[in-house]
């Protein structure tokens, strides 16, 4: 008798209308809209993270037109940028856009510091071994104990997703980058250097990426989509011929930073239930023709946090659109001909002017807009991926 009771208030002491498992950027965004809006005022609201993040362990870059609540963690931020590649180059006027860049530390510590002062919001140091929905409620196991919610959101990729890549092609963008400090002033600090395709190919599709902080400052990375992940040695050879060809002088390598974003159309949503729902990478919240996440994230997180006061099931919400559908062509495309992305990129960017681009990675362009985009690529090897779509 004394055991249930004891079970029953451990059950209560457990029970939250949501929980958020993963205290990354998708949870911790999803985390401050609830923080930020009184509809969730009265809502317990558990975040568990298996190692609290406050390290600078990865940097976010997006574009937006104004300014905005990340100008306050904005490390640096450029109106110019360039593109590259060996038959042509291009430098861009990114206005009314800004290109920004924010460093995981400051994230983190900007985010926690917000979240911390609501009393409806706890941080749980836990990990995470399964999740399920029960129909009335959601079971969370960790390694210390279980919790209760009435709604669960997951940035926990499923792995089954990596079965179907016949059907949903999986490529990476995978990336090493130096923060460097090189002896001789070799940057624009006013001008990123978005893709320099002007470098061995090798049969895929490879670009250096800088982000300049001054002359002999920058962040720079050498970036593949592809199927599969080089050894380490070989991104950091990349980076250093392509320092030495810019005459860089001596190198100072004062930070490094290492990742791989999933490309993938793969429809993560097919796993939500009615009271769990994947959020992040796991949740297709990253835009998978690109690799780039921050922008649509806080797009996804606020559609998520209105669809919640609706009180629909969770697997009720829209996911897909036609955006979706040329991510997916585009992928299919770039995974049978992943020599010919250097190709792509520069016809985007040759006959497209940068704010239709940015619009369009945004996914606020018209039809007639995005048939314009469309019409910039060799026609045929996207009308083959669409016929084996179709048929």
């Amino acid at each position: 008798m004394k055991s249930l009771f004891l079970d029953i208030i451990m059950e209560n002491q457990n029970h939250y209308d949501f929980i958020i498992c993963g205290g990354g950027a998708s949870g911790l965004i999803l985390a401050q809209i609830f923080g930020n809006d009184p509809y969730f005022d009265n809502k317990k609201v558990l975040i568990l993270e298996k190692e609290i993040k406050s390290q600078n362990d990865r940097t976010w870059s997006f574009w937006e037109e104004k300014n905005s609540v990340w100008d306050s963690i904005t490390h640096k931020a450029w109106k110019t940028a360039e593109f590259k590649a060996a038959q042509f180059s291009k430098k861009i006027d990114l206005n009314p856009f800004q290109y920004k860049m924010i460093r995981g530390e400051d994230f983190y510590k900007k985010l926690h510091e917000n979240l911390e002062k609501k009393s409806n919001i706890t941080f749980l140091k836990e990990e995470v071994t399964s999740i399920d929905d029960e129909g009335e409620e959601v079971r969370v196991l960790g390694k210390k104990n279980f919790y209760l919610a009435k709604k669960v959101f997951t940035s926990i990729p499923p792995s089954d997703h990596l079965r179907e890549k016949e059907k949903y092609p999986l490529l990476h963008q995978h990336f090493i980058g130096w923060f460097v400090e090189t002896e001789n002033p070799i940057f624009d600090p006013e001008t990123l250097q978005f893709m320099d395709f002007d470098l061995p190919q090798k049969g895929n599709t490879r670009f250096i990426y800088v982000l300049p902080f001054s002359k002999n400052k920058a962040l720079v990375e050498y970036t593949l989509f592809s199927a599969n992940l080089l050894e380490n040695k070989e991104y950091e050879e990349a980076i250093l011929e392509y320092l030495n060809k810019k005459n860089a002088g001596e190198i100072v390598i004062q930070d490094r930073e290492q990742g791989s974003i999933p490309m993938t159309a793969y429809p993560f949503w097919n796993k939500n239930t009615p009271n769990k729902m994947h959020i992040g990478t796991a949740g297709g919240w990253t835009k998978s023709s690109t690799g780039f996440t921050f922008q649509k994230t806080i797009r996804k997180a606020k559609e998520t946090a209105s669809f919640l006061k609706t009180g629909k099931p969770l697997n009720q919400v829209k996911q897909k659109n036609r955006f979706w559908f040329y991510d997916l062509l585009f992928l299919d495309v770039l995974s049978k001909h992943n020599e010919k992305g250097h190709l792509l990129f520069s016809l985007m960017f040759k006959k497209n002017s940068p704010e239709l681009i940015f619009k369009f990675l945004d996914e606020k362009t018209t039809f007639k807009e995005e048939l314009k985009i469309m019409l910039s690529f060799p026609v045929g090897l996207f009308v083959n991926a669409l016929w084996k779509r179709i048929f």
